[in-house]
């Protein structure tokens, strides 16, 4: 019996609904460990350092990066993004299953590392609703707005990559199709 614990990642575009699906996740599945990300975006009037993010400077970042620290990372729309080897491989060795919202190229580079990880991808319905939603959002500027309608139009080339895709077209049903998957996944021995 494998007493190591899931790697599950939920990627989609921005504005694809990942992050409602991962609150929802972690709020009815507490014995699952969130994968908190390092960024050196700034953060959000709605944000908390340790929780959302580990918010740091780009030295810190690249010092980082030199020390090897990372599963993955990468640098887009300005800012790094990473992913600690450490607070991985520490809970899954000690049977705790991992939940990472990661974008698309984070989530490809999790599969290659720990090719047993589970890759769930949200998909919007079309590209046009997830432009609706991400201008409805009101947290970029026009330059970056225009950054992760591109990005986003990249990381919907790879959805077929994934393990499992959901259609974001109503939100409390993709929760519910990600919830019964969860299930099946953790209980499985």
């Amino acid at each position: 019996m494998n007493n190591k614990g899931k790697i599950i990642a939920i990627s989609s575009p921005s504005g694809g609904g990942k992050t409602s699906v991962v609150k929802q996740v972690l709020k009815d599945f507490p014995e699952i460990i969130f994968s908190v990300s390092v960024t050196t975006r700034p953060k959000r009037s709605n944000e908390v350092d340790g929780v959302d993010y580990f918010f740091v400077n780009d030295e810190e970042f690249e010092r980082k990066i030199k020390n090897d620290e990372f599963i993955e990372w990468e640098r887009f729309y300005d800012y790094y993004y990473g992913t600690l080897k450490s607070f991985v491989l520490d809970n899954i060795s000690k049977g705790k299953s991992v939940l990472f919202e990661v974008d698309v190229k984070g989530a490809l580079s999790l599969k290659k590392i720990y090719p047993e990880s589970i890759l769930i991808f949200i998909d919007p319905p079309t590209v046009e609703v997830l432009v609706k939603r991400l201008k409805n959002r009101n947290t970029e500027n026009p330059v970056d707005l225009q950054k992760r309608i591109d990005r986003a139009k990249m990381e919907l080339s790879h959805k077929q990559d994934f393990d499992y895709i959901f259609v974001n077209d109503e939100l409390h049903k993709v929760y519910i199709s990600v919830k019964e998957l969860i299930k099946e996944i953790i209980n499985k021995e």
